[in-house]
């Protein structure tokens, strides 16, 4: 195999696969990327066995098609490192020769045989949603997901489609992020599946600047993701999500309209003083006014207040996690959003119109 590669376009396209490759692993091809060269293409690929992706290089030149199993991350370092507009890879019995200008390095690889096969896209989708919007959606509730928790189900994000409506949904059991939007499908049945948030963190670098629409596919126990020239492949997390809708509560009684921006700096600040043991902040609504408080031991207090132009309700009290705050509001694009509340002992909900909301629960004030 040798073909002729853009240096920037071969970077861009490794930096991706590169999410992918296991770092440690008793399978030494797994810890490699799989370069196939077509007559006029050459096509990177990798694999954990959960998560898969394959993606064609832009701006190459095949001189002789073929197939290499090379270690990604010395490729990665020798590509990354070079200086030079383009690289010439060629390889011979399983050892990766890559020149430029004034370096040459060999690089000892594989046989391609030995790397599990990634599936294509093959079929119709059963969804088609246009890059923007699934963007949004993975950027609002991805970042809600349980990390490492035991109940496996809740590691991964929750996908619904009805018939030409998406909703994704994330929770880590103590917050939940719903985001919806529409879809194109040709399909009348109804599809949901599990998908580990690694799978859509991948997904979501590899649409970061597309435009294009998205092609999805749910079949046996994977989804395949089909963008531009990558194919992005995941096993489902097995089990059963929450019953989700039991936990939004029903509208509460108590609402505040509040500014995205002011509401950020006053939460940031009131923050300052909280450590591990007090990782509250009480949030104090009255007509006109949320104050927020927040106090930890040997440290001091902290008490920072807001105007409030829309309240209806009595006046209640409550405490936050002030990151799982500030989280939803780095990933809301309104100039407002709207809390409702119930009662101290109660979650509330912050929506920012009918395609967004996030569920927080309470924490104990002592």
């Amino acid at each position: 195999m040798k073909v002729i590669c853009d240096r920037a376009g071969l970077v861009d396209s490794l930096n991706l696969v590169g999410g992918v490759v296991v770092a440690r692993t008793p399978k030494p091809a797994l810890t490699c990327v799989k370069l196939t060269a077509d007559a006029s293409s050459l096509t990177l690929a990798a694999t954990d066995l959960e998560v898969a992706l394959r993606l064609n290089t832009p701006r190459v030149e095949v001189e002789t098609p073929g197939e290499a199993l090379i270690p990604a991350d010395k490729l990665g370092q020798i590509v990354r490192e070079s200086n030079d507009p383009t690289l010439t890879l060629e390889v011979t019995e399983d050892v990766a020769h890559i020149r430029g200008q004034d370096a040459h390095f060999q690089v000892f690889g594989h046989q391609a045989s030995e790397f599990p096969p990634v599936p294509e896209f093959t079929g119709d989708a059963d969804f088609e949603i246009a890059a923007a919007d699934l963007r949004q959606l993975l950027n609002q509730t991805t970042f809600a997901t349980a990390r490492e928790n035991s109940r496996y189900a809740i590691n991964g994000v929750l996908i619904e489609r009805e018939s030409d409506k998406l909703t994704v949904v994330a929770t880590d059991g103590r917050r939940l992020a719903l985001a919806k939007s529409s879809c194109k499908s040709a399909k009348k049945d109804n599809r949901s599946a599990i998908i580990p948030t690694k799978a859509l963190t991948m997904l979501s670098k590899l649409i970061d600047e597309s435009e294009s629409d998205v092609r999805v596919r749910i079949a046996d126990n994977q989804v395949l993701f089909a963008c531009d020239d990558a194919v992005l492949t995941s096993k489902l997390v097995e089990g059963t999500f929450p019953p989700y809708k039991d936990v939004i509560p029903r509208e509460g009684d108590k609402k505040a309209t509040l500014d995205s921006q002011a509401l950020t700096s006053a939460v940031r600040r009131a923050a300052l003083l909280t450590n591990e043991e007090s990782k509250g902040v009480r949030f104090a609504f009255e007509d006109g006014k949320l104050t927020l408080a927040s106090r930890a031991p040997e440290m001091g207090e902290a008490e920072v207040t807001l105007d409030v132009a829309d309240y209806n309700g009595d006046a209640i009290e409550i405490g936050f996690n002030p990151q799982f705050v500030l989280d939803v509001l780095k990933v809301v694009h309104t100039d407002q959003v709207q809390l409702e509340l119930k009662a101290p002992n109660k979650p509330g909900v912050l929506r920012t119109g009918p395609n967004f909301l996030y569920v927080i629960m309470p924490v104990n004030l002592q």
